[in-house]
């Protein structure tokens, strides 16, 4: 009877009868396969991005070694596929990736799942020998384990999942997650737990915070003071949206709260200010002073209301400003009326279907009425007094409504711009020492009868002129009331 050989380490089983006085060197063989079945370690260098890994049957190959090392000479291009073949046959080997730039090794036998091992990473995997439709998987990647402690440092490709107390001495690296499980307790010194009610939970207990997240500086980063509820961030803390919940106290040194009635609360406490706004230049834009229900803006600091600035409150170092600078009016409404006053009593008042009133020392001298205005004392008009005129002279009624002239020269009144109709008033015409000094009319002065002015010729004679302005271009001149000197 021939030979047989085992279906997954190719050992040979030889038939009855056969091998007679050579037996021993088949078996010496089979030892050396076993050998290398159980302990056998090779290191194999890959030279391309495909390798085929055969079994031959009665001999020793590379894929009878209990482990097996990849490596290369350089960098691949690319991750390396090791193919077991045959693909009939199981195994159960230990591998290790020992490529450079972080290449990869693809464990494959058929068109089954293929099992990827990262680099530097070891497995223990199986191939199943199904045949053409073969798979490979790591032995470990659903391991049940009762009581787990890790001295070292432990990397974690897949997923944890511990039912009970994982004591790990060294550091624990996981590249997929890790899911705990279960609830934490009040007496738990350092625990994560998970529930479907709550999340992912951290409990901590220590005597000055029970949670402290710090950077990679060893830096308290956010922290949670032993027994209490409140959260501390050391550094700046920057979120998309910040949701606010619950009424802020007295107490709070600085706080933001929310309540349904009040909205967003900002609340804080200070010796100079209990609430400062500044811009990025640390410079303080308004506050609200310790204690007190006031929104102050320092000097310079403007109030703007407008797209473009349109309307500014400002104080400056010396005084304080309304400006509008958009377009429209500025107006200033109230139903019942407005007061404009000062630092101890009323300058002006402004009632709806009322008087316009303006005061001097908290007293109405000017107020407008159903049919006019009031002036309480005297109404003084302003007088242009001019002591040297000579030649064209022009009268200036835009800004006085009384003229008093000096002649030095004979002199013409020319025709003036700014006369208001209506206007009426004076013109007091003064020889100067010499005297007989005449007035001559621009076509904007009327006289009765066209018969010009003559003034008093004595020196340092005084004569008065009324006159009325009946047009813009129309001036009535009265008769000259003469020699007042």
């Amino acid at each position: 009877m021939a030979s047989t050989y085992t279906t997954n380490s190719g050992i040979e089983k030889p038939g009855s009868g056969e091998q007679s006085g050579t037996w021993g060197a088949t078996v010496n063989t089979n030892m050396d396969i076993v050998d290398t079945l159980v302990s056998g370690f090779v290191s194999i260098t890959a030279g391309s991005t495909s390798v085929t890994l055969t079994t031959t049957d009665g001999a020793i190959t590379d894929g009878m070694n209990k482990a097996i090392k990849y490596v290369d000479g350089g960098d691949l291009g690319g991750n390396c596929t090791v193919t077991f073949s045959p693909n009939d046959q199981e195994k159960l080997i230990f591998v290790e990736n020992g490529l450079s730039a972080s290449r990869s090794l693809i464990f494959s036998q058929g068109s089954g799942a293929n099992f990827t091992l990262q680099n530097g990473k070891q497995a223990l995997i199986r191939s199943d020998g199904a045949g053409s439709g073969a798979a490979v998987s790591g032995v470990l990647a659903n391991l049940e384990i009762t009581t787990l402690e890790v001295t070292g440092a432990a990397a974690i490709d897949g997923a944890l999942t511990a039912g009970g107390g994982v004591a790990v001495t060294g550091n624990v690296t996981a590249t997929g997650t890790v899911e705990p499980a279960g609830d934490t307790a009040a007496s738990d010194s350092a625990a994560i737990g998970y529930t479907s009610a709550e999340g992912l939970i951290l409990t901590g207990q220590g005597s000055t915070n029970d949670v402290t997240i710090k950077n990679d500086a060893d830096a308290d980063v956010i922290t949670i003071a032993t027994g209490a509820t409140n959260v501390d961030v050391v550094g700046d803390l920057t979120a998309a949206t910040l949701n606010a919940d619950g009424d802020t106290s007295a107490s709070d040194n600085a706080a933001i709260g929310y309540t349904s009635a009040e909205g967003i609360i900002i609340t804080g406490q200070g010796s100079t200010n209990d609430i400062t706004l500044k811009n990025d230049a640390d410079g303080e834009v308004c506050g609200v002073p310790t204690g007190t229900d006031d929104l102050r803006f320092p000097d310079d600091a403007k109030a703007e209301w407008g797209t473009g600035g349109d309307l500014q409150i400002y104080h400056d170092a010396s005084n304080s400003y309304i400006t509008d600078n958009g377009t429209g009016n500025l107006k200033i409404g109230s139903g019942n009326q407005v007061d404009i006053l000062g630092t101890a009593e009323t300058l002006a008042t402004f009632v709806d279907d009322g008087a316009v009133s303006l005061y001097h020392n908290d007293g109405v001298k000017i107020a407008t009425t159903a049919t006019g205005i009031q002036v309480t004392g005297t109404a003084l008009a302003t007088t242009d007094t001019d002591t040297s005129n000579t030649g064209s002279v022009t009268l200036d009624f835009e800004t006085n409504q009384n003229f008093i002239l000096t002649f030095t020269g004979n002199v013409t009144l020319a025709n003036p711009t700014t006369e208001q109709v209506g206007q009426s008033g004076i013109i007091v015409c003064i020889q100067d020492g010499t005297g007989s000094r005449t007035l001559s009319l621009g076509t904007d002065y009327e006289t009765a009868a066209a018969g010009g002015i003559t003034l008093s010729t004595a020196a340092d004679a005084v004569d008065i002129i009324p006159y009325f302005v009946q047009s813009a271009s129309n001036i009535l001149l009265g008769a000259v009331q003469k020699a007042f000197a």
